[in-house]
């Protein structure tokens, strides 16, 4: 006999239980992470987070879960639904809150419905995804949303919870020796291309180094955490993460690593990253200096540099970017499954999603014709 409860606080779920139902290191869903966003001020409901966290429970044992919120807008999510929300208010609903199973300001790919390596996987992902439908109705909601859902989580998701998918660009280690074995398969062009732009970094004169975020001070993290402002300010986005988050970071040991560039004691430039077990993840970047390369040194190629040198399977620098294809990435999809509450808006953006799906399909098809590599990678 399962029940369902939801927590506004992701410390009220015991931590070794919550990774042992994770079932592998995938940081941006550890417990740890996650409360570090809770009690540094990044999950906050003016900024649209509320905690709602689900827990499946045997008595009272802890059996499966799932990182959930409760979401006043829809920003930090990267799965866009704004145009559905516009939709639903102008019909005279109200679109938010809704339900979220998701990471916050994440767009990685990974475990949503945390079940454990039991026999029971299935039964309890299929609990879990009806405990977050039958709380969507009990709260009145007008929708529940599941984000960069790993595929084995997929099969969950009943008819009534509609598909969507998107693209991302992702590296894939080919078990190559060193960063020049990784160039020798792009074509030519390619090559020429990376080299020169390493080459401008390299006489720029800055000191350039990768570091697990455990190696920084607290003067380095708020360095660090200055330079995140100032992208986001530069874009006139609201950055929400804090400063006493970035400083927690280095707490987290070498799960968080920093591309840093810069001269005697100051960082000048940045890139944050986080690595899982075979991944390595790439999260923010800022500048203050202009220095020509500079960015997809620190944010793509020392990261495959590190992945190399680490044996790393896969580098996913984040969301969107079709200039990532030139360097060696990838086209990747990603998944994400929702419920709409009204049965006919359901049927409404249902159809407008077989229309996007078909466009998923053709910008996946030629993102193939313009491979960098000089044979397929298979």
């Amino acid at each position: 006999m399962l029940t369902a409860r939801f927590h506004p606080d992701i410390a009220e779920l015991p931590a070794a239980t919550w990774d042992v139902l994770l079932g592998g290191d995938h940081p941006f869903v550890s417990h740890a992470f996650l409360q570090t966003l809770e009690r540094t001020g990044c999950i906050r409901p003016e900024w649209g987070w509320q905690p709602h966290h689900l827990g499946l429970y045997e008595g009272d044992r802890l059996v499966a879960a799932a990182p959930l919120y409760l979401k006043g807008n829809s920003h930090g999510e990267f799965v866009f639904d704004w145009s559905w929300a516009g939709a639903w208010e102008r019909a005279g609903g109200s679109y938010y809150p809704k339900l979220l199973n998701a990471v916050p300001y994440s767009p990685v790919p990974g475990p949503r419905l945390l079940v454990g390596q039991g026999a029971h996987a299935s039964r309890l992902r299929q609990a879990l995804v009806e405990a977050m439908r039958a709380e969507t109705d009990r709260l009145d909601l007008s929708s529940a949303h599941a984000n960069f859902l790993a595929p084995d989580e997929l099969a969950a998701f009943g008819p009534e919870w509609l598909a969507r998918s998107d693209v991302q660009f992702h590296w894939h280690n080919r078990d190559y020796a060193d960063f020049d074995a990784f160039l020798a398969t792009l074509k030519a062009k390619k090559r020429k291309n990376i080299r020169q732009e390493r080459a401008h970094v390299a006489a720029s004169g800055l000191a350039i180094r990768m570091r697990p975020g455990s190696s920084l001070g607290a003067a380095e993290w708020r360095q660090v955490h200055a330079l995140y402002m100032a992208t986001f300010d530069a874009k006139g986005n609201h950055a929400v993460l804090t400063g006493d988050f970035f400083c927690a970071l280095g707490e987290l040991g070498d799960t968080v690593q920093v591309a840093t560039a810069g001269e005697d004691d100051r960082i000048l430039a940045m890139a944050l990253f986080l690595q899982g077990e075979d991944t390595l993840y790439g999260r923010y970047w800022g500048a203050h200096v202009a220095v020509p390369g500079l960015h997809f040194e620190l944010c793509y190629y020392l990261g495959i540099e590190h992945a190399i040198a680490n044996s790393l399977r896969r580098f996913e620098p984040g969301a969107q970017g079709e200039h990532k294809l030139a360097r060696g990435f990838v086209p990747m999809r990603t998944h994400s499954r929702h419920y709409l509450a009204h049965p006919q808006f359901r049927l409404a953006v249902r159809d407008a999603l077989v229309h996007e799906a078909r466009a998923i399909d053709d910008y996946i098809a030629e993102l193939a014709t313009h491979t960098p590599y000089a044979e397929a990678c298979r």
